[in-house]
């Protein structure tokens, strides 16, 4: 599974790409990145991809032409012999980004994140990704990002996690098990500021029936 990421700050998103588990993924070819940057198809010599938007308001907006660019020379280098691509647009009004939709994106070969900066990309640029491949729109979290590099990490962790081999055990993916967001380890009983914190009981019986109607109903 390849993912193409379309932004002005390749080294902010490696560095966490580079780690722990999505990286371990990548050293193994479980995945691939790849990065594309906007300031690469412009046609100016400055490298600016940004101009005052129309109808006045605050801050810049990025042209639409570098950017449709950008995610063509992504796709032409997608992963060998790949049938299903899609392209990701983010959104602060898009559909909220689920489980679900990280268990749909698993399916696609190649998937094109297309990271917006400033006050946004030129809507025509979606308009015309939509002529190139299927183009999905997201919400991730409720909250406005700076850019759309932390919607796109948090979307390659969430689907690469999913994958086959990467945590190692299927089980390890929580939503698929009966999972509490209350989690407990060693040692049984921690001592802090005079007071004694313990460890559920039904954690410590071996009674997976009791265990998972306690994490329901956590």
């Amino acid at each position: 599974m390849k993912f193409h990421l379309i932004t002005l700050f390749e080294e902010a998103c490696d560095a966490y790409l580079s780690a722990s588990i999505v990286g371990r993924a990548r050293k193994e070819k479980k995945i691939f990145v790849t990065y594309q940057t906007p300031r690469d198809f412009v046609d100016n010599k400055w490298g600016k991809v940004d101009e005052r938007p129309y109808g006045g308001g605050p801050g810049m907006v990025m042209t639409a032409l570098p950017v449709v660019r950008a995610v063509e020379k992504s796709l032409k280098t997608r992963t060998k012999g790949a049938r299903k691509q899609i392209i990701v647009w983010f959104s602060p009004s898009g559909k909220q980004f689920t489980n679900k939709d990280a268990d749909a994106l698993v399916k696609y070969d190649d998937v094109v994140l297309v990271c917006g900066r400033y006050e946004g990309i030129d809507e025509r640029a979606r308009k015309m990704l939509k002529t190139i491949a299927t183009v999905k729109e997201f919400a991730v979290g409720e909250a406005v990002y700076t850019g759309g590099e932390v919607p796109a990490l948090a979307i390659v962790d969430a689907v690469t996690r999913r994958l086959p081999g990467v945590l190692g055990k299927d089980a390890s993916v929580e939503e698929r098990r009966i999972a509490s967001s209350a989690v407990y380890t060693r040692p049984e009983t921690i001592l802090y500021k005079e007071k004694k914190y313990k460890v559920p009981k039904v954690l410590q019986t071996g009674h997976h029936a009791n265990i998972d109607e306690w994490r329901k109903n956590k």
